[in-house]
């Protein structure tokens, strides 16, 4: 099971950490990322990060600003998002697999059916 902590409201060019907890072994030996969905638009993933080789695959529009690691004695993936824009409102959503890539993983959509996914967190940038 992973449970994500609660998002927010922040201000544009600020910065929020989300969390991801897994229970049950959840992230161990899992690969697992970070995908968005905004209103109107499809599941994206944003960043993935491995957990055998340390790999991690970012999105163009969050390449620079997102940052994804993970603490496996806390069972735990982080994403920090520094220099949050509008266009980041979304609610955000973990998910894991065993043995996706890092790339296959945030980039095919056909494949999302066959993750563990959390039950998401609003994150809103505005004034």
């Amino acid at each position: 099971q992973l449970v994500e902590a609660v998002g927010g409201l922040v201000q544009p060019g600020r910065s929020l950490r989300l969390s991801c907890a897994g229970s049950g072994g959840t992230l161990d030996h899992n690969t697992i990322g970070w995908f968005r969905q905004a209103p109107g638009t499809e599941r994206e993933g944003g960043s993935c990060i491995s957990s055998s080789d340390g790999s991690i695959y970012y999105a163009e529009s969050v390449k620079g600003r997102f940052t994804i690691s993970r603490d496996n004695a806390k069972n735990t993936v982080y994403l920090q998002m520094n220099s949050l824009t509008p266009e980041d409102t979304a609610v955000y959503y973990c998910a894991a697999h065993s043995a996706a890539t890092v790339r296959t993983m945030c980039v095919l959509k056909t494949v999302h059916s066959l993750f563990s996914w959390g039950q998401g967190t609003q994150v809103t940038v505005s004034s």
